[in-house]
């Protein structure tokens, strides 16, 4: 099993944590430390589930969108994109709980030509205004003249946004861009002639499950 880079401090804490309540419970010989031993293992092993940073394969190609997150499509609406579309853009919401694995990956390949982070809020990220007011990084990339937006947006719990992606670079569809912290929520900004392949309510994996192909197609 592959974990995050990101994972490894938590990974570590919550396993010397576990460590030190054996050494209690051992040195004291007492019921309640070995409970407690027990219920910090439980945390450590569900800390490193967190983390799991599993290899992905799936369809691939140049008129293929795929999903950048594990999760459950929640929204999906035509709306104004002013950053970085400058216009009228189909989103697909996926809201992430703190069982998905939350390693995010590039939708397409393309360029990246637009990276911005915005300080916010830690609304519900299911929710509509979330997408507006919550404390968000937008990655914007060209693919072949196509202009795609991916906004990874924090949630109530979610405390740290982690983006690879730096303006200029190439990147390959399915690759890794980042990561978020315990329970979030990631937006996918479209051209709206698209032709989608989800709906709301459905399950995406990412870096597997298409959610539309560009060109309506």
């Amino acid at each position: 099993m592959n974990f995050a880079r990101e994972g490894y401090p938590f990974m570590l804490l919550a396993t010397a944590l576990a460590v030190a309540g054996y050494v209690a419970a051992l040195g004291r010989r007492s019921w309640p430390l070995w409970l407690l031993a027990f219920c910090l293992t439980l945390i450590a092993l569900w800390v490193a589930y967190f983390f799991r940073d599993p290899v992905r394969v799936g369809e691939r190609g140049d008129d293929v969108v795929i999903s950048p997150a594990d999760g459950r499509v929640v929204m999906i609406t035509e709306v104004d994109e002013p950053a970085f579309i400058h216009g009228r853009a189909l989103r697909i919401s996926i809201f992430m709980n703190v069982f998905n694995v939350h390693v995010n990956r590039y939708p397409v390949h393309g360029t990246v030509k637009y990276v911005h982070y915005n300080p916010g809020k830690f609304l519900n990220a299911a929710i509509e205004k979330a997408s507006l007011e919550n404390e968000q990084m937008s990655v914007g990339l060209d693919h072949g003249g196509t202009r795609i937006l991916v906004r990874q947006i924090a949630g109530l719990i979610a405390r740290r946004i982690v983006t690879y992606s730096r303006e200029g670079e190439s990147v390959e569809q399915g690759e890794r861009m980042g990561i978020i912290r315990f329970g979030s929520r990631v937006d996918v900004f479209l051209p709206t002639a698209v032709a989608v392949d989800v709906q709301v309510g459905q399950t995406t994996v990412a870096g597997t499950t298409r959610l539309a192909r560009l060109g309506g197609g």
